[in-house]
């Protein structure tokens, strides 16, 4: 627009205005040129800059304010393009003889359009720049709606990525923070940078405390403390993972066992920033696994006294047989050689070795819990003052005795001579374990227990139960003899000193009883035996005494069915019941007792308890659903653990326990017949 206000100005001046050619278009005219070939140029080049990071990012259609911007100035570069090739012509071709000077013609209203184009861009420009903003984005100039809308929803979708980590993260840190285990973050040389309650629990330091703090001060000065400090050293050097159990201190420096998982923490080059260890705490685990250790122990123990208790059985049930016919066979040879003083003598000793092989027997049966008992109700009190009459006289002056009874009443269900002979073992062993003197206690108390005491032999269920305590101050046992201290035919004594049976007697006392043995010992301090019964409320049972000196009545005809499978012992039965007035009928099994019952009858049976094919139980029976009120006596020798289910040794039940004398045998046969139930009689007349 500038060239043709030039031209107008000329034209209006006239020719009294002219200068010469040279001197007034040479210079103006390449001036005029040359800067709209530079303004054409700049616009040109501002339109590119805007056009082609537009179409580059895909928004021709979209960004309509970057497109508007680009057409203005697209639009006056090619208007000074328009400037610039008017000027041009002027110059070559030049008009009235005057160069310099080029008609307007159809070029200026050319021009004049576009500048009007120009300034109609300009107004649509500023209509759409009202409602956009400055487009931040790479590549652009300006944000149109739609976009800016992208935008909008990329922030939103970014912001709620973050508060989506941010919730994570606090979920994360609350869970590590009320971990039941202890979480400890540790710089490569082992300061604590973290602390959670865990660790404040298990350990007893509160954070504040702990942070900034060497991780040794949890470990012991000594080993613990250098094989800390080696897992450290293994992280550092590239090991993934440490896990091992071991003690740790707490404040107050109580121990502690844990178990550590120790792991390195790497930025995301490879480098070791710090260390993670995560300790929990596996006492109350360990103790568990202890206490199953030790019932397992026990289990064991109770199976292992039990195979020793059915051998030792087995071997004193025939032994009993055995005895019986050597016991009697030697009292009907007394009998006869009573003018022989010589044979006599010899067959006393005989009777003597007997009776010490009748005992021994008789222990083997208590531990296997196979003798023959009669429990009644017990009280504690006078058994321990039984006991203590009979030490008095025989333990000796160099041991101090004591005896405490219970302050209050203490009924137990037991054999009262067992229970004696339980005190009896146990004081003679702690009187062998002083040789120089010493002291020994005997006490009765009470105590409750919980079900889950160790070394428990066997284990009891909790509940109140009596105590009998036996406490020296001997020589004590190491732990390898105490465990096997119950078993049969072990014993530390030197040889011909002891059978090895006092203390598996015991055991097989308290056990029948229901009850269970502790021991505790130490050596060169002593021993204590601890022994729990069930208490029972029921008051102290009476019994009856026996008739001192009274001989058994003779048989007066009675006819008695003997049922015994072992030949020589029935033989010795037959014999005495003979001699004594009564008529035998002898049968060696069930099916040939009732057999020879259906051809003689009978006033009483007696009959062994364990028979092939038939029990002596069954037999009777039979018979007394013949013959009502039929006396039965039953003689066996191995009573409790396998009579057990067969109800002979009720209260009620006539028994007599192998190996018996002639007197035992006439004595019970004799009782049988005074109580001989007319009922009886009549059916067996009949």
């Amino acid at each position: 627009m500038t060239d043709i206000a030039a031209w107008e100005r000329s034209q209006h001046n006239g020719p009294q205005l002219r200068r010469p050619a040279a001197e007034q278009t040479e210079v103006p005219d390449q001036m005029f040129l040359l800067a709209n070939l530079v303004i054409m140029v700049a616009y040109s080049a501002i339109t590119m800059a805007i056009a082609v990071p537009v179409t580059r990012a895909g928004q021709l259609r979209t960004n309509k304010l970057a497109i508007a911007t680009a057409m203005i100035f697209f639009s006056c570069a090619v208007g000074h393009g328009l400037h610039a090739f008017i000027a041009l012509l002027a110059a070559v071709r030049p008009h009235g003889g005057h160069p310099g000077h080029a008609p307007p013609g159809d070029w200026f209203w050319t021009s004049a359009i576009w500048d009007a184009c120009t300034a109609a861009v300009a107004v649509y420009y500023w209509s759409l720049r009202r409602s956009y903003g400055m487009l931040l984005g790479k590549g652009a100039i300006y944000v149109d709606p739609w976009s800016h809308r992208r935008l909008d929803e990329a922030d939103a979708r970014e912001q709620a990525a973050r508060d989506v980590a941010e919730a994570h993260r606090i979920t994360l840190s609350t869970v590590v923070e009320h971990s039941d285990d202890a979480i400890i973050g540790l710089t490569p040389d082992g300061l604590v940078t973290a602390w959670n309650q865990g660790a404040e629990r298990i350990f007893g330091y509160p954070t504040e405390e702990m942070i900034g703090q060497p991780v040794g001060v949890l470990a012991d000065a000594g080993a613990g403390d250098a094989h800390q400090r080696e897992v450290l050293s293994r992280i550092r050097e590239g090991a993934r993972r440490v896990t091992y159990e071991t003690r740790r201190l707490r404040k107050d420096g109580a121990p502690v066992d844990v178990s550590l998982m120790v792991t390195p923490i790497r930025d995301h080059t490879g480098a070791l920033t710090g260390i993670s260890t995560v300790a929990r705490d596996v006492t109350a685990a360990k103790e568990h696994a202890e206490r199953q250790r030790a019932v397992q122990e026990r289990t064991q123990q109770a199976q292992r006294m039990e195979s020793l208790g059915n051998l030792a059985g087995g071997v004193a049930h025939d032994f009993n047989n055995i005895l019986a016919i050597i016991a009697n066979y030697t009292e009907f040879a007394l009998e006869e050689t009573a003018d022989r003083p010589e044979v006599h003598n010899d067959l006393i000793q005989v009777r003597t070795a007997v009776e010490r092989a009748t005992n021994l027997t008789r222990q083997l049966l208590t531990f296997t819990r196979g003798d023959a008992i009669q429990p009644r109700n017990v009280a504690l009190n006078a058994v321990l003052a039984e006991t203590q009459a009979m030490l008095e006289r025989t333990i000796g002056e160099h041991i101090h005795l004591v005896v405490a009874p219970s302050e209050v009443p203490l009924t137990v269900r037991a054999d009262p001579g067992q229970l004696q002979q339980v005190l009896l073992n146990l004081a003679i062993n702690a009187r062998d374990a002083m040789p120089e003197g010493g002291s020994l206690v005997l006490e009765a108390n009470s105590a409750e227990l919980d079900g889950d005491e160790l070394n428990m032999q066997p284990p009891l269920p909790a509940g109140r139960y009596a105590r009998l305590e036996i406490s020296d101050t001997g020589e004590g046992m190491p732990p390898e003899v105490a465990e096997r201290i119950f078993e049969p035919f072990f014993t530390t004594k030197p040889r011909g000193k002891g059978t090895g049976l006092g203390l598996a007697t015991v055991y097989g006392i308290v056990t029948e009883a229901g009850g269970s043995v502790n021991l505790y010992s130490e050596p060169g301090v002593g021993t204590t035996f601890r022994i729990y019964l069930p208490l029972v409320d029921a008051p102290e049972d009476v019994t009856r005494g026996e008739r001192p000196g009274a001989g058994p009545p003779r048989g007066d005809g009675r006819t008695v069915l003997v049922v015994e499978d072992e030949a020589a012992l029935q033989r010795i039965i037959t014999r005495i019941l003979t001699e004594n007035g009564y008529q035998v009928v002898a049968a060696t099994d069930g099916r040939q007792a009732l057999a020879r019952y259906h051809q003689h009858g009978c006033d009483v049976l007696l009959t062994d308890v364990i028979m092939p094919e038939m029990s002596g139980p069954r037999l009777a029976e039979l018979l007394t659903e013949r013959q009502p009120g039929l006396p039965v006596i039953y003689m066996s020798g191995y009573s409790n653990g396998l009579l057990g289910s067969t109800h002979v040794l009720d209260g009620d039940i006539a028994f007599v326990e192998k190996p018996f004398t002639a007197a035992d045998l006439l004595h019970k046969v004799a009782a049988a017949v005074e109580n001989l139930h007319p009922a009886a009689v009549s059916a067996r007349e009949t």
